[in-house]
C-alpha cells in the first residue's frame, strides 16, 4: 500500500545522503542544501526565505 506524498507550502523534507554523515534539506520553495549538523539544517529550513535560492 502506497501513501500519497505530502505537498504544500509547509512541507520540508530531510534526506540522508547515503555513504556519508550528511543530511540534505529540501524546503517547500525547492531550495536544497546539505548539512553536517541537524540543528543548522532546521535553522536554515525555518529561516525561509532567508538564504534560500531555488
Amino acid at each position: 500500500m502506497t501513501r500519497p506524498m505530502l505537498t504544500g507550502d509547509r512541507v520540508h523534507r530531510i534526506h540522508w545522503v547515503p555513504g556519508t554523515d550528511r543530511l540534505r534539506a529540501v524546503c517547500h520553495c525547492s531550495a536544497e542544501r546539505e548539512f553536517d549538523d541537524p540543528v543548522l539544517l532546521w535553522e536554515w529550513l525555518l529561516a525561509h526565505p532567508e538564504g534560500h535560492e531555488a
